[in-house]
């Protein structure tokens, strides 16, 4: 499994080599259900904000990140509504107790998978076994999450905003000037959308661009939009 460094540098590599800013893959391209509201539980979503520093370095920016945290929420809870869709939110059981042991395993088997889709399909060459399908799976404990909030998903999401110091603007327009690029602030995630029956991922969208805020409500809503082009409900 990657690490929280691992899932950036494969984001970023996966940057290096987009053709388009948002990439997905689904099971389905619409999942049928007819008249019936969709119970979408959001897992809390993994956002941190921060600045790029002269030297290259990120530093994370606390403020940013809380912000940028309210603003994502309600986007998501727009974007759900305009497909007759509900967002529960999730809250994290008391720790040391066996269905926060549950949640935590959970969690943690949705990141080694999400870090798997991301190294095989946007940023190696795939696996063998799946180059020619997407069938990811958490198993089937994911239905104790889903029966104990009455969803019938789960959406994940991971976001990483950087902006540009004027120290790293400096050194930007230096190095252009002898003919070099150096980067400068970007946003990189990614979101899954996963079946709280089965545990399997329907959908797994990629965003990585040079653009985008999160800090405002305006720029908040676009990103999220942009990253959930393609949702299947």
């Amino acid at each position: 499994m990657l690490g929280r460094g691992g899932l950036i540098t494969v984001l970023i590599f996966s940057l290096a080599l987009a053709g388009c800013e948002v990439a997905s893959f689904y099971t389905k391209e619409k999942l049928e259900r007819g008249n019936k509201t969709a119970y979408v539980l959001l897992m809390t979503p993994d956002v941190q904000l921060g600045e790029v520093t002269a030297g290259g370095l990120v530093e994370p920016n606390a403020e940013w990140t809380a912000i940028a945290e309210k603003h994502v929420v309600a986007a998501l809870k727009e974007q759900l509504a305009k497909r007759k869709s509900r967002l529960v939110l999730y809250r994290s059981p008391k720790a040391d107790t066996p269905k926060a042991r549950i949640h935590t395993q959970l969690i943690k088997l949705h990141n080694a998978v999400g870090s798997s889709i991301l190294l095989h399909k946007f940023a190696s060459p795939p696996l063998p076994t799946k180059e020619d399908k997407f069938d990811w799976t958490l198993g089937p404990q994911a239905r104790i999450v889903g029966h104990e909030y009455g969803a019938d998903y789960a959406l994940f999401v991971y976001l990483r905003d950087t902006y540009t110091s004027p120290g790293r603007v400096a050194v930007m327009v230096l190095a252009a000037v002898l003919g070099v690029g150096v980067p400068g602030g970007t946003q990189i995630g990614f979101a899954s959308l996963v079946d709280l029956k089965t545990g399997d991922v329907l959908w797994f969208s990629r965003l990585a661009r040079a653009s985008g805020d999160l800090r405002t409500p305006s720029a908040a809503a676009e990103s999220v939009e942009t990253l959930l082009k393609d949702f299947p409900l």
